[in-house]
């Protein structure tokens, strides 16, 4: 797929065929977020993947009470947790890095999953405390999202119809919203 064609036609999924990801699809998925770019090259990202359904289903209720909006997550083949180290962190401008570097990483993951035929949702409901107790992650780290990954079922389910609604994932701001040039033509 042309990279403008994996942007543009990029979109949530919450519906998922069981099928497992491949261990080679799922490699360069992971592989598309260590090569992403961070400050200071600190690569302050670590990643939790889940590749067992039942461990997916048992994680879905360690969530919290915001993360029961995310109970899709249960039919997903594999779920990533993107985690920040902030002992990796840099700041500059008074400005920390550590999530906006894990941001980015991700979202290079998500597209690379998508030119692949793998769909995923970023989430951010979630219960930051709750999570990291199940987890047992260290205490230096810093849970940024989560998105279930597997191949999009053909038909939506009325619960994703509904999220996808409710959350306008279809409305996009016009660039003239969004950007401004300077020096600005306007005089």
């Amino acid at each position: 797929m042309e990279f403008s064609e994996v942007v543009i036609t990029r979109r949530s999924v919450r519906d998922f065929l069981p099928d497992p990801i491949p261990q080679e699809v799922l490699e360069e998925i992971l592989e598309a977020g260590r090569l992403a770019p961070s400050a200071q090259n600190r690569q302050p990202w670590r990643y939790i993947v889940f590749t067992d359904n039942a461990e997916i289903k048992k994680l879905a209720l360690n969530t919290g009470l915001i993360g029961l909006s995310n109970i899709f997550i249960r039919s997903a083949p594999c779920l990533i947790i993107a985690c920040a180290d902030t002992k990796k962190n840099v700041r500059i401008n008074q400005q920390d890095y550590y999530l906006v570097d894990t941001a980015i990483s991700f979202q290079q993951m998500v597209l690379a999953a998508w030119n692949r035929g793998v769909g995923s949702c970023w989430l951010a409901a979630f219960s930051e405390k709750k999570l990291r107790a199940y987890l047992r992650i260290p205490k230096s780290w810093r849970i940024v999202a989560l998105s279930p990954f597997g191949y999009p079922a053909d038909k939506k389910s009325l619960y994703s119809k509904t999220l996808t609604a409710f959350a306008g994932s279809k409305d996009r701001l016009p660039l003239s919203e969004t950007v401004t040039f300077y020096p600005s033509e306007k005089k």
